[in-house]
């Protein structure tokens, strides 16, 4: 026995992904840096490979060591892995708590953390790690604040994601005086002009109703809500614009809040879910 061990002494380790959640990328569009946690695969230190990468966003008052604290995201993904239920993948997971209202650009356009999403921090992490290239292996999900993130990345760039995985999302306001008094609890005001172009780039139901339905059905979506989510009733209406435009995805409503327990339940199907796209058939 003493044998076994000393002969295979990592056994343990190679099973386990590993995760570092205090990383930094410099943002000359936010003019600061930026930080961001990475889930690496288990066996990512021993191969060449490159792998897909899930972009997975927190929710309203997180940052990016939520899903690593309050998520479990290494246990739960290592777990997915070894039962083959997902594809060994990178998880990378920004911080968007900056004091502003998540991942999206601001109204008047002087803060712009979509662009710096998609301009900086996705070629930066998808050059320090071996990331696959192309739509087919990257894919979004995210939680409530997070969630609306996911709608609007996954929205507005549908050529960049394979999959899209909204959970308890805000789907951007159902008005443009919600939106308004959203921001005015943040003590942010703006023009009408400015939210009315907020609200229909940022309105989820809205941006299905007009948008191209052939890019949106070029997404695999997955959308989850608990039904007892104070956001449930947003969720809802995306699904119905869903259908009502023939765009296929998958709705799940379970027992459940808008809490930790729901959504670390959630995170073994989203692991599943997009996998499905990442795997080879």
């Amino acid at each position: 026995m003493v044998a076994i061990v000393f002969l295979f002494p990592n056994r343990s380790a190679a099973q386990s992904g590993y995760v570092n959640d205090n990383l930094n990328v410099k943002s000359e569009i936010l003019e600061m840096e930026r930080k961001f946690a990475v889930y690496l695969p288990p066996g990512y230190d021993k191969s060449d490979r490159s792998y897909p990468v899930l972009y997975l966003l927190h929710g309203y008052g997180d940052d990016q060591t939520g899903w690593v604290q309050f998520g479990e995201v290494a246990h739960i993904t290592d777990r997915a892995i070894r039962k083959g239920t997902a594809t060994a993948m990178i998880i990378v997971m920004p911080d968007a708590n900056t004091g502003r209202i998540g991942y999206f650009n601001s109204p008047d356009g002087t803060w712009r953390y979509e662009d710096f999403f998609f301009e900086e921090l996705m070629p930066e992490v998808e050059k320090r790690y071996r990331i696959k290239s192309g739509k087919r292996y990257r894919a979004i999900a995210g939680l409530s604040m997070g969630g609306g993130g996911t709608f609007a990345y996954a929205l507005h760039r549908p050529d960049l994601f394979s999959s899209a995985c909204p959970l308890s999302a805000w789907a951007g306001g159902m008005s443009v005086e919600e939106v308004k008094a959203r921001y005015a609890r943040e003590d942010l005001n703006y023009t009408d002009e400015q939210l009315q172009r907020h609200y229909e780039n940022y309105n989820f139901v809205e941006l299905v109703k007009q948008g191209e339905v052939d890019k949106m059905k070029s997404v695999r979506w997955y959308i989850d809500c608990g039904d007892d989510d104070f956001l449930y009733t947003e969720n809802s209406m995306v699904h119905l614009a869903m259908r009502q435009r023939e765009i296929p995805h998958e709705y799940r409503v379970r027992d459940g809040a808008h809490n930790w327990t729901y959504w670390r339940e959630a995170l073994p199907e989203v692991l599943a879910f997009v996998s499905q796209a990442f795997h080879q058939y």
